[in-house]
């Protein structure tokens, strides 16, 4: 590991000053995803500013119903949270199911959003990869591809993002407050992961001096009633090959309001826009499901070991929202 300087910032104006007009210094909070890229030789930041002593912990209601999340809230007491629960239980479903305790209890909200791609090939130095270092390839196109993104992705890369709250966030249409000395920046979900275009090493919109003080999630009604599914190789946390977040409001056989987010087949957690549109007004059955499903997907371009992907989308979203609508009827 490349040696580097150390800083425990007391406050946000030490940490934000540290990082402002510097190159090469990191944030460290949980260091779930941080350290290992260090010991590979993947990050090598000259400066890391611990920043695990600011304020950023609590989890407080807002007076519209929202909530507002500290970037330095654990996963597991946010999964645990009882308003999160409640209100947003696909949250809480996806953070149980995206590590294990040990890494839940270490990992933060705002280090989740931030974690890098768990591609095979971003972490071999010894293959071409444009997002560890920039220009030299994608061994992924025409190598092992059976894990790469089937939507969102580029002649550039193909890698899909690992995280499953960032999925339920972008399902709730979450906003990710972020400050540095010139002030705070309000980014929706939606928009703060990037497409890797012809720049796939730039991942967010983050700006290199700004730091992830909050994330806020909306009141959304029809959330009560929302689910997580993930389909992955083994039970004991993997990352995902599918993933479908999702909530349903359905009043005398209509849909009346719908949320769908999917994961792991896509460069960024992916909304399901598309789907979403034509499930409004259509009757709440498999049949409108699976349309709708075949709709979003339709667009994938698979790659020679990832064309499965596509129909386990589909009939993930079906199940989960087949699922949601006979609770809905149970209840």
């Amino acid at each position: 590991m490349k040696s580097f300087s150390y800083l425990s910032a007391p406050d946000t104006a030490t940490a934000l000053h540290a990082i402002t007009g510097s190159e090469g210094v990191k944030f460290l909070a949980g260091g779930t995803n941080l350290v290992d890229l260090m010991r590979e030789g993947i990050e090598e930041p000259a400066t890391v500013v611990d920043i695990t002593r600011l304020p950023l912990t609590g989890i407080e209601e807002l007076a519209d119903g929202s909530l507002r999340v500290g970037a330095l809230v654990a996963n597991s007491r946010l999964a645990a949270d009882p308003l999160i629960r409640t209100r947003y239980p696909v949250l809480a479903q996806a953070i149980l199911l995206g590590a294990s305790a040990q890494l839940r209890n270490m990992a933060t909200v705002g280090g989740n959003l931030l974690q890098r791609t768990r591609c095979m090939y971003f972490y071999d130095e010894a293959s071409a990869c444009n997002k560890r270092v920039p220009g030299s390839g994608c061994d992924a196109i025409g190598g092992f591809s059976r894990g790469s993104a089937v939507l969102g992705a580029s002649e550039h890369c193909v890698a899909t993002h690992p995280s499953d709250m960032a999925v339920a966030l972008t399902m709730l249409d979450a906003v990710v407050e972020v400050e540095s000395v010139r002030g705070v920046r309000r980014i929706p979900v939606g928009e703060f992961h990037r497409l890797p275009g012809d720049t796939p090493h730039i991942e967010t919109a983050l700006a290199a001096d700004e730091l992830i003080t909050a994330v806020e999630l909306p009141a959304v009604p029809v959330a009560t009633h929302s689910r997580y599914r993930k389909v992955r190789d083994r039970a004991s946390y993997a990352f995902a090959l599918v993933s479908v977040a999702a909530a349903l409001a359905v009043e005398d056989g209509v849909v009346t309001d719908v949320r769908l987010a999917l994961g792991g087949v896509a460069t960024k957690p992916w909304r399901a826009h598309i789907a979403e549109q034509h499930l409004l007004g259509a009757e709440a059955t498999d049949e409108s499901f699976a349309h709708a499903a075949a709709a979003e997907l339709a667009p994938a371009l698979p790659l020679p070991d990832n064309a499965f992907k596509i129909d386990l989308a589909q009939r993930t979203v079906v199940a989960v929202l087949r699922k949601l609508n006979a609770e809905r009827s149970a209840s």
